[in-house]
């Protein structure tokens, strides 16, 4: 049996509209100026809290812990006010997928969104039925800690051996590093090839059928 884990949002779906939307409303509401929209996209993946720091070093941890949980309102009042973007996926992520699951994968995600989040991204694509496992920065340490890749794991039943993570960032290329499990790059996320590739990508993918190639190489 072979695992195929996979982060969500640049790599699955292209969420960065959206996160980037929320945290401007959140630094807003704290009187703080718009972060940059580029260093937003750089810290996704990251647990909220994390994200915040690396957003706000100056401030301490209670701002940190604030302003994250003030994101989660602000994502949920722009969701129930239907101002969200779709959050598409991918081209070809989708076709790969059922490809992957008729080939006898298990598939599985590892993500920094919530246990909600993540819920409600997979059923607005029709795809959760399609996972063997499901982590998030909800139950677990920020990436690039291999906490949730290592739960991933013990769900499917699967040695490290026989599993890759596929991601977009260099913390997923990290996770899989400290879980000593193969890391692959994709190339149509929010950080550079080069750097996924200095930071333990075997390969970075350049398509959804060169990734499939890299799955089966």
């Amino acid at each position: 049996m072979r695992l195929a884990v996979f982060d969500c949002d640049g790599t699955l779906v292209d969420s960065s509209a959206n996160i980037v939307r929320a945290m401007q409303q959140t630094f807003a509401a704290f009187g703080l100026h718009d972060p940059d929209p580029h260093t937003v996209r750089r810290v996704v993946g990251l647990s909220l809290v994390e994200a915040m720091r690396m957003l706000l070093p100056e401030g301490d941890a209670d701002l940190h812990a604030r302003l994250a949980d003030d994101y989660k309102a602000a994502f949920q009042r722009l969701r129930a006010d239907r101002k969200l973007d779709p959050e598409p996926m991918f081209e070809g992520v989708r076709d790969l997928l059922d490809r992957l699951v008729g080939d006898g994968w298990q598939l599985g995600v590892a993500t920094g969104k919530s246990d909600r989040g993540l819920a409600f991204c997979l059923a607005h694509h029709r795809i959760e039925h399609l996972f063997t496992t499901l982590h998030t920065a909800d139950r677990h340490p920020s990436k690039p800690h291999p906490s949730m890749l290592r739960a991933c794991l013990a769900d499917a039943g699967v040695t490290a051996e026989r599993a890759v993570i596929i991601g977009d960032t260099v913390f997923d290329m990290g996770m899989g590093v400290a879980s000593g499990v193969r890391a692959l790059g994709v190339n149509w996320g929010y950080h550079e090839p080069a750097e996924l590739l200095a930071h333990g990508a075997a390969a970075v993918a350049e398509d959804a059928l060169h990734l499939e190639s890299l799955l089966l190489g």
